[in-house]
């Protein structure tokens, strides 16, 4: 008789205590907001002329941006807002991500499984990021110079989370990769290359990487030493040219 009253109330009472628990999540993350993003992006997550509208971005956007260090921001005037160091816990940005994604629907935080090295094509991986982000982040993900003092970042040292959370947001100048357009998969494939070609263990098969900063290096490597020893070459000719005359 216990066991079958248990089996009827149990599940009902758990569903309510994790709804309470939420719903208290969502209210700590209200007073966080309240106290440290309400005065850029509106009392409502409505936006200012000092903050974008955030209603809708999701609990993804909010973990990668306060995780990494971006919000809040230092200033609103910079061409475009740096990582730096998180000045909120785990916990709390979980609070705030919670109240976000209250205000509308938007990408959840991903789990482990998702971006996980776990089945991963490291091939697979290799093109997609080739094809799409190496044209502003460098074939290795170092990163690159993009127009009016803005920039892609250096991806090493970013964590497999705060990665595919940008793939899946699109933050700053990134355009968004959702799954309709980059799957679940190939975002695991994408970090799966830049783990393997960021590893400390990899070595280059074509020697010195000089940056691994692609023909810019390799550029201004080959005009310094390479002109400057066609130049010691030549002073050296004319050197012996003019010995053999005096002679």
């Amino acid at each position: 008789m216990h066991r079958g009253l248990y089996a009827v109330f149990a599940p009902a009472d758990k569903a309510q205590a994790d709804e309470s628990a939420q719903s208290l999540t969502i209210e700590e993350g209200k007073k966080l907001y309240a106290v440290g993003c309400a005065s850029c992006h509106g009392t409502g997550g409505q936006g200012t002329s000092d903050g974008p509208n955030v209603v809708g971005v999701g609990a993804a956007a909010v973990d990668f941006q306060v995780g990494t260090g971006r919000m809040p921001a230092a200033t609103s005037q910079s061409a475009q807002v740096p990582r730096k160091k998180a000045i909120y816990s785990q916990a709390e940005i979980d609070q705030l991500a919670a109240y976000i994604a209250s205000l509308g629907a938007g990408p959840a935080i991903p789990t482990e499984a998702q971006y996980g090295p776990e089945g991963a094509d490291i091939g697979n991986g290799g093109e997609l990021f080739r094809n799409n982000c190496a044209q502003c982040h460098n074939f290795t993900g170092k990163g690159g110079a993009l127009t009016h003092g803005k920039y892609a970042p250096s991806l090493e040292g970013v964590s497999d989370k705060h990665i595919y959370e940008a793939m899946l947001t699109g933050p700053q100048n990134m355009p968004s990769f959702p799954d309709t357009t980059l799957s679940e998969q190939n975002k695991k494939d994408v970090i799966a290359y830049l783990n393997a070609v960021n590893g400390e263990e990899t070595e280059s098969p074509g020697g010195l990487t000089l940056g691994g900063l692609g023909p810019v290096s390799e550029g201004l490597f080959a005009w310094v030493f390479g002109l400057g020893a066609l130049i010691a070459a030549a002073v050296w000719v004319a050197a012996r040219t003019a010995k053999a005359k005096k002679s």
